[in-house]
């Protein structure tokens, strides 16, 4: 497929923390309409990149453009505002806050209550669970139940960009499959994803493209049916 111009880019983005350099010339697109995933081992990278797009992280040099416009040094806010949002990895969310205050907290930047108030209609139709339970404290969730909070808080923001980081980490198989079921749902309903996901198998089956991280460094690019067939990627990620 021929893309035209990315809606997020992201050139030799360098992250330190202190004396170390976690990203070492990070350079990666997403496009409208596409799920790229970033597969890595622990400490390649990948979250850090997403933390640095959403103004969480260090940038020493580099550029992220979101829409052509530069966005690094903005507050997360900021980013926010732009139409950037991240689902963080372990969820995060307000344990002592009941499902429905969560859910206002994701959507509290917003100015159009009556926009957002269809959108709460929206996630409640893809999550009705949520609905049902509205009332209920976050933190009495289950693992999975608290994902969707998650992922339903991401979605109130209506992001163009949405910065999904191990989804699935922590949850049972049969919660996995289903979770990658509502993302595939999500992007069906036009949603751009940036995924970082430890299960390669399921982020490669996910996403359109990927890029894989080693050590701050992207040592390989492509279209994510290519890459499942990478010697190199079936050996260190997909067992074989």
């Amino acid at each position: 497929m021929t893309w035209g111009k990315p809606l997020l880019s992201v050139k030799d983005l360098h992250v330190r923390y202190g004396a170390v350099e976690v990203l070492k010339g990070i350079t990666l697109e997403v496009h409208a309409g596409e799920i790229v995933a970033l597969v890595g081992a622990n400490g390649a990278g990948k979250t850090t990149t997403l933390m640095a797009i959403s103004g969480l992280a260090p940038v020493v040099s580099g550029k992220i453009l979101f829409d052509g416009e530069g966005i690094q040094g903005f507050s997360p806010e900021e980013i926010v505002a732009k139409g950037i949002t991240q689902v963080p990895e372990g969820r995060r969310i307000f344990q002592s806050l009941t499902i429905l205050e969560n859910l206002q907290l994701g959507a509290g930047f917003r100015k159009d209550s009556r926009k957002v108030a269809e959108d709460f209609q929206w996630v409640f139709d893809l999550f009705p669970l949520l609905r049902e339970r509205q009332r209920q404290l976050a933190g009495t969730l289950s693992g999975g139940e608290q994902q969707m909070l998650a992922l339903a808080r991401g979605l109130v923001a209506r992001p163009k960009l949405l910065l999904l980081d191990e989804p699935s980490l922590g949850l049972a198989p049969k919660l996995v499959a289903h979770l990658f079921e509502l993302i595939r749902q999500i992007h069906r309903l036009g949603l751009t994803i940036l995924l970082v996901e430890q299960n390669a198998y399921q982020a490669l089956q996910l996403a359109q493209r990927a890029y894989v991280l080693e050590t701050g460094r992207v040592v390989l690019h492509g279209a994510a049916v290519e890459l499942q067939e990478n010697p190199a990627v079936k050996q260190a990620y997909l067992g074989g």
